[in-house]
């Protein structure tokens, strides 16, 4: 999972594009990078680190130009390296950029078309150099001096027709604009907004609409699935649709984990789908232990607080917060191996032991996804002095990896494949174990936005809406992503031509 800004403004944007990408840390902590545009010349800086590590004043003072990208990332499987920060930089045609958050699920395939057929060499592993480099194919197609909103449109329609899996992207196209697009079901986000600087149009896009809003620009809407949005660089605003989209059907794990709660996503504020998360499972409770003996109710920090909350309203229960977390810490999840995610956990919380002395307590979490975190915790509430530790999840059990552009382990590395709950339980080392129920889960997110009937669910079903999603893709994929590629024992992964290349 990865974040992304793009603005086209009428004055320097470097400062913005650099306190956007703070507000945006969320998404990625291993690598930050902008690439800006000023009249004609990029000007390109990224490496691996947070983004106040990245970017020291004489990298600012040498990315001038009034508009430009920006993105940070998160490691995939064996892949950390500096050449991998985005943005990724082509000269022909016209010198593009591009910045992406998402998988390709064939970029094996595109990238042996890339070599046999388009002539263009890949330099990584990464699929988002595949998708530059696609994208930068179809627009050479179009063979004029200056492209056109139109033939911007067109390059956009040939990646979309070559192009399967999750996908949200900005191309800065060099003296040209900034073109903004979508997989067709709308599975990664993407949003856009306007300001009025002087009596005259800017815009931003962005993956969350909390971006727009850190710089003072006004939600117009999301990108639609399939749809591509094109700011000149004379900040004229051009939309199209570039694909016939598919089901709508956004993935539900940004809502979970993933985004700010303060964001809007396809219409659906964070903030309320988790209270309601909270309402669901209090409920559960409710019906599975009518006489439950909860003494109270602590969140795990940040991302459970919203749905804790709620639960405990809902109870009747104290709230209280139990563990004081470090700021300096990043988020365990999106930590590259097994070793250093037990390491952070301790490092990351600490009890307070007066919340904890002689209580039966509930431990509320978004998510169980390799059981590492959860487990230690607990026992540092026995530790603290809980008489029972109960634990909830504000979500159904992990039990498959996600191919969309979320790093999920392999099966074999997430808790709940092929174990019951009661398994879990017992792994974890809880005296109660209970999970959301995945239909209460999207009845959660979908009372914001009706009209979106369905949300991309693989991890918790093991549905891949693409189609395209096999058992030796996902064998592939294991093999790719275990911990021992992430700890760099399996550097160079096998790419057989139906198989995947991850980024």
């Amino acid at each position: 999972m990865c974040g992304l800004v793009g603005i086209v403004a009428r004055s320097e944007v470097a400062v913005s594009l650099y306190d956007t990408l703070t507000v945006l840390q969320h998404r990625g902590q291993d690598a930050a990078g902008i690439a800006t545009c000023d009249d004609g010349i990029l000007n390109l800086r990224k490496d691996n680190g947070l983004v106040k590590d990245v970017f020291r004043t004489r990298h600012m003072r040498r990315l001038n130009g009034k508009m430009g990208i920006g993105h940070v990332r998160y490691p995939t499987a064996g892949s950390s390296s500096p050449a991998l920060a985005q943005p990724f930089y082509v000269n022909s045609p016209y010198g593009l950029c591009l910045a992406h958050n998402g998988n390709l699920t064939n970029s094996a395939q595109l990238a042996e078309e890339l070599y046999s057929e388009d002539l263009r060499h890949i330099n990584t592993d990464s699929d988002s150099e595949v998708l530059l480099n696609i994208f930068a194919h179809e627009l050479q197609q179009v063979g004029t001096m200056a492209p056109s909103p139109e033939d911007v449109f067109a390059a956009v329609e040939g990646v979309h027709r070559r192009c399967r899996g999750g996908y949200a992207a900005l191309v800065l196209i060099s003296g040209y604009g900034i073109v903004g697009f979508r997989d067709k079901n709308g599975i990664r986000p993407l949003v856009f907004g306007r300001r009025v600087t002087k009596g005259r149009a800017e815009y931003m896009l962005a993956s969350e609409s909390v971006a727009l809003d850190s710089q003072g620009f006004s939600l117009e809407r999301d990108v639609a699935p399939g749809e591509a949005v094109y700011i000149d660089v004379h900040g004229h605003l051009h939309t199209k649709m570039c694909a016939e989209p598919a089901e709508y059907t956004p993935c539900i794990f940004e809502h979970v984990y993933f985004a700010r709660p303060d964001s809007l996503m396809d219409g659906i504020s964070v903030y309320k789908a988790r209270l309601r998360m909270g309402e669901k499972l209090a409920d559960k409770v409710k019906r599975l232990r009518p006489d439950h003996d909860i003494d109270v109710v602590i969140p795990i920090p940040d991302t459970s607080r919203t749905s804790a909350l709620e639960l405990a309203n809902r109870l009747g229960v104290k709230y209280r917060e139990g563990f004081v977390k470090n700021r300096y810490i990043g988020r365990t999840f999106i930590m590259p191996g097994q070793s250093e995610r037990k390491k952070s956990v301790r490092q990351k919380l600490n009890a307070i032991e007066l919340e904890f002395r002689g209580k039966n307590v509930l431990l509320v979490d978004d998510s169980i996804v390799r059981g590492t975190t959860c487990k230690q915790i607990i026992q540092m509430a026995r530790e603290a002095g809980a008489r029972k530790v109960y634990f909830a999840s504000a979500s159904p059990p992990v039990c498959y990896p996600n191919v969309y552009g979320i790093d999920m382990p392999a099966a074999s590395e997430l808790i709940a494949h092929n174990r019951t709950e009661l398994e879990v339980q017992e792994l974890i080392g809880a005296d109660w174990l209970i999970f959301q129920d995945l239909p209460d889960l999207i009845a959660a997110s979908q009372e914001g936005n009706p009209d979106i009937k369905t949300f991309e669910c693989s991890v918790f079903d093991g549905s891949y809406i693409t189609g395209d999603v096999d058992a030796a893709y996902l064998k592939a994929l294991e093999k790719a992503r275990n911990d021992k590629a992430k700890n760099g024992e399996h550097r160079k992964k096998p790419e057989p031509p139906d198989e995947p290349s991850l980024g």
